[in-house]
């Protein structure tokens, strides 16, 4: 049971254990949170920085943890936050943790945590952990028909002693008892003052689901949202905000009064539980002005108990159908996450809805033609090949192969290696990141604006946004060619490249290499998959690629609305995301082919866009019930919990090999994702594709080579720093840690003078670039996303001083005297205003040009402010941002701005 206390900040989770067993009991019962202690969207933004904040201490007396995230500024107030278990039995044994790594595991997630695999106590871990959870195991001897009661207590106080004096308070006899016995009163005090009955309450309970949890059966027909092209700032002008779920009920008549009281009334339950929402009431129909019924329902909601709520933030808004146009309507119906129609019963389309889902929905266990084979349980030895034969800076898990092109690692489940290992590999509109155990992200045109499949942030689980399974079809068996998500045993080989990553593995007698890149010209993604046959017999196999789609920043905000489908004139799968503004005409695709010069292969497709279906209720990435079925549901539109997913069949002879080709790329429209498909389909276009990036890579980084006595030194300045500078941070602007996916004024600017020998052209256009994000006062955007332009006007003091310096470095190294006389537009905004630090905001373009050398000069006059010590002003930054409060006030001064005066 779970229960809130009415008095503080304080939740309860009970748990009752019963042994109906004819024999004593011996067990343990692990609980698991992830402390985060800051608001969603700062959780979400970044993930891992979010998380360094966090300290925990284990406080064995109260069998409790304590955190609390140390404050940024001091403005901010500094949270506390206790976790307890409590059990009926004094001679329980209790543990903790408070490490997310040591308690679930690299590559593995909550659903299996290495710590249930083993038996005895947690470590007991704490302090300045780098992912802070709270775990607390309790270990119970139970005799035949005996009971006990555990509860986990978790609660946030304002210091640590209030903290601690409500942790105190839990451990009071029945605390759990009088919190759930508090928590039914609250609930029968809420239904009477909102004049519901107790059955209404379980319905609207039940409606809250849909509230929560967005999914097709609740929402409005497919094709509604899939017309719909406007984006959450025109929901603004109806009052609506569309940060929270918004509710739709249409009443057409005077009628449905009763059903539109009913929905208040829901509403008004749901914000005294604290779940909120935004209930929108269209009344009448679109042929004709009611204002009558508009009336009427005002009236009724004003006798009501959303009376205070109308048309305030998380309240109740009304609008007359007719007033509205086809494109406000559709937007309602698109944002809705539960649509409902007031002529009917509330509990019907509640169990229309829930049958319609699990009609919909495919069985989870049917066979792929054979039981599923035993996997064999996971080596305890390093799997073979894991020396340094050969490599250099051999590390115990990889090292440079002898030409020092590739990084090769070797994994297997029990030995992976300590945190994500990554390759960014990118072309200057379009990438993917690719960790050694498989997981990716891919982008186009901003790898934070617009990414095609998740960024996860999580060095923990690295989980798998796009994957791939390979399963033999005649006994049901599957794997993946990487070693996540399914974690087969046995080792992987991984060579991370110069604009590709591979991975080899055998299983099964199927030797399969997995080779990764992105086109050099093209926003286009190659997964070029080939299978070898080392069995002597013919094999019959399927390969099924995966892939869950965001089309923006992050997914838990765009995938209502994203829309998939079989696209007719090209059999790719199409994904678009209109509700997305900035990127409103882009099409993403994904695609696959069998290299048609293998006799022996077969293409017969089947295709899902729901990730509901592929799944299953109960799968996991490891174990997905797409793996038990024939073959995949087809399911495609919109409503759906968006991926994408495309199987191929394949038989392959005794000693054949077939290659499989996935394509994943973006169009600016979907007559550009045509193109994009129909170009680059087949083997001999993606075997053109991975010679061109061989080429590009070996004229940049064979450029300059340098030889010193350290070998180490060698592989990372012979190619790997240049390749870094430009794939990561000059196109790809993103990596495991931190995926901004914008233009930093200083930051770019400092990488690309590694470039003034190898890709000197790449200097040049940067600088014309940085030249044209520049204020007429000469200071500059501090940070700009591509290709809006969106960005942030700061104080910081350096930031503009970086472009005469790298204008000077290029024209002293190249000779390019010319490029000073190259025109480059300025950005007009409103200046700070007092004691203002920073403002976000879309300038625009100025009138106004000069040459690259005046917006130089001008950076330079705007940075000869001189304190009283004639040292220039500082500002704030100063390059390292810990310096913001010195120079905030106007009146530190910097020895570093000093040096770009006399550098």
């Amino acid at each position: 049971r779970v229960a809130v206390s009415l008095d503080n900040d304080v939740e309860l989770r009970r748990l009752r254990l019963t042994n109906r067993s004819s024999r004593r009991r011996r067990l343990s019962a692990t609980s698991f949170a992830e402390i985060v202690l800051a608001p969603p969207a700062t959780d979400a933004a970044q993930l891992a920085f979010s998380k360094l904040f966090v300290e925990t201490e284990v406080d064995a007396a109260r069998a409790a943890i304590l955190a609390t995230r140390r404050p940024s500024t001091p403005e901010d107030a500094r949270a506390w936050y206790f976790y307890e278990a409590v059990a009926d039995d004094d001679a329980a044994t209790v543990s903790f943790e408070t490490d997310r790594l040591r308690f679930i595991g690299r590559g593995r997630d909550a659903s299996n945590p290495q710590a249930l695999q083993r038996r005895g106590s947690l470590s007991g871990h704490a302090g300045s952990v780098l992912d802070a959870i709270a775990a607390i195991r309790i270990e119970i001897a139970l005799d035949p028909g005996e009971s006990r009661t555990v509860d986990w207590f978790s609660g946030m106080g304002a210091t640590r002693e209030a903290c601690l004096a409500l942790a105190d308070d839990c451990r009071r006899t029945d605390a759990g008892l009088k919190i759930i016995e508090a928590s039914g009163r609250y609930r029968a005090a809420t239904l009477k003052r909102i004049g519901a009955s107790a059955v209404a309450g379980l319905l609207y309970e039940r409606l809250a689901r849909g509230v929560l949890v967005p999914c097709a059966e609740w929402r409005a027909d497919g094709t509604a949202i899939a017309a719909n092209r406007r984006g959450q700032s025109d929901l603004w002008g109806f009052g609506l905000s569309g940060d929270v779920p918004i509710v739709l009920l249409q009443v057409a008549s005077g009628g449905d009064i009763d059903r539109a009281q009913e929905v208040v009334r829901a509403h008004a339950f749901w914000s005294a539980f604290g779940i909120r929402s935004e209930l929108m009431i269209l009344t009448g129909s679109a042929a004709a002005n009611d204002p009558a019924l508009l009336e009427s329902v005002q009236r009724v909601i004003g006798d009501g108990p959303g009376a205070g709520q109308v048309a305030k933030p998380g309240g109740i808004f009304i609008r007359d159908t007719a007033t509205l146009d086809d494109g406000d309507r559709t937007l309602l119906k698109a944002v809705a996450h539960i649509v409902l129609d007031a002529s009917s019963s509330l509990a019907d389309p509640i169990d229309r809805a829930e049958r319609r889902g699990a009609a919909a929905r495919p069985a989870r266990a049917v066979d792929a033609g054979g039981p599923v084979a035993a996997k064999p349980a996971p080596p305890t030895a390093p799997p073979a090949g894991q020396d340094d034969a050969g490599l250099v800076a051999f590390n115990g898990w990889g090292g440079f192969s002898p030409d020092r092109r590739e990084y090769r690692i070797t994994v297997a489940a029990d030995r992976m290696t300590p945190l994500p290992w990554t390759n960014v590999i990118a072309n200057p509109g379009f990438g993917t990141l690719v960790s050694e155990s498989g997981s990716a992200c891919t982008w186009s045109e901003n790898a934070h604006e617009f990414r095609l499949t998740p960024w996860s942030n999580d060095p923990v689980a690295d989980p798998n946004g796009e994957a791939i399974y390979i399963r033999d079809e005649a006994t049901g068996h599957y794997w993946s060619p990487t070693l996540l998500p399914t974690r087969s045993p046995g080792p992987y080989t991984v060579r991370h490249g110069f604009g590709y990553s591979a991975f080899e593995h055998v299983e099964a007698e199927i030797a399969s290499e997995l080779r990764v890149f992105v086109a050099i010209d093209a926003p286009v993604k190659f997964s070029v998959l080939t299978l070898r046959n080392r069995s002597g017999a013919a094999r019959r196999l399927s390969v099924t690629g995966c892939l869950d789609w965001v089309l923006g920043d992050e997914r838990a905000k765009t995938q209502m609305q994203i829309v998939t489908k079989l696209d007719e004139a090209t059999g790719a799968l199409f994904a678009s995301n209109a509700y997305n503004t900035d990127f409103a005409e882009r099409v993403a695709f994904f695609d696959v082919d069998v290299d048609v010069d293998v006799d022996a292969a077969s293409a017969e497709r089947s295709a899902c866009g729901d990730r509901g279906d592929f799944f299953g209720e109960l799968g996991t990435r490891a174990e997905p019930a797409a793996m038990r079925q024939p073959a995949l549901s087809g399911r495609l539109g919109a409503a759906l919990d968006p991926c994408a997913a495309l199987r191929v069949e394949v038989s392959i002879a005794a000693g054949a090999q077939c290659t499989v080709i996935f394509r994943l790329g973006a169009g600016q429209d979907v007559d550009e994702a045509r193109q994009q498909v129909r170009r680059w389909r087949g083997a001999a276009a993606a075997r053109a594709a991975l010679q061109a990036v061989d080429a590009h890579w070996e004229r940049t980084l064979g450029a300059v080579q340098v030889k010193t006595p350290d070998v180490f030194v060698d592989a990372l300045a012979n190619g790997w720093l240049v390749y870094q500078v430009i794939s990561s941070r000059l196109w790809g602007r993103t990596a495991f840690y931190q995926s901004s996916g914008a233009f930093g004024f200083r930051d770019q600017l400092q990488d690309v003078m590694a470039l003034v020998h190898a890709r000197p052209e790449l200097v040049r256009e940067h600088l014309l670039r940085s030249a044209s994000r520049q204020f007429l006062e000469g200071d500059v955007q501090h940070w700009w996303h591509p290709p809006t332009g969106r960005g942030v006007r700061t104080r910081c003091s350096d930031d503009f001083l970086w472009l005469p310096l790298v204008t000077c470095r290029y024209v002293d190294v190249t000779g390019d005297a010319a490029v000073l006389d190259e025109p480059c537009p300025f950005l007009e905004s409103r200046a700070l205003k007092e004691g203002e630090p920073s403002n976000y905001e879309l300038p625009k373009a100025s009138d106004q040009s000069a040459s690259l050398y005046e917006h130089a000069v001008r950076a330079i006059r705007h940075g000869l402010r001189q304190g009283v010590h004639g040292l220039p002003l500082m500002g704030s930054g100063d390059w390292n941002d810990g310096m913001n409060l010195v120079g905030a006030g106007g009146k530190g001064e910097s020895v570093w701005l000093a040096f770009f005066l006399v550098t």
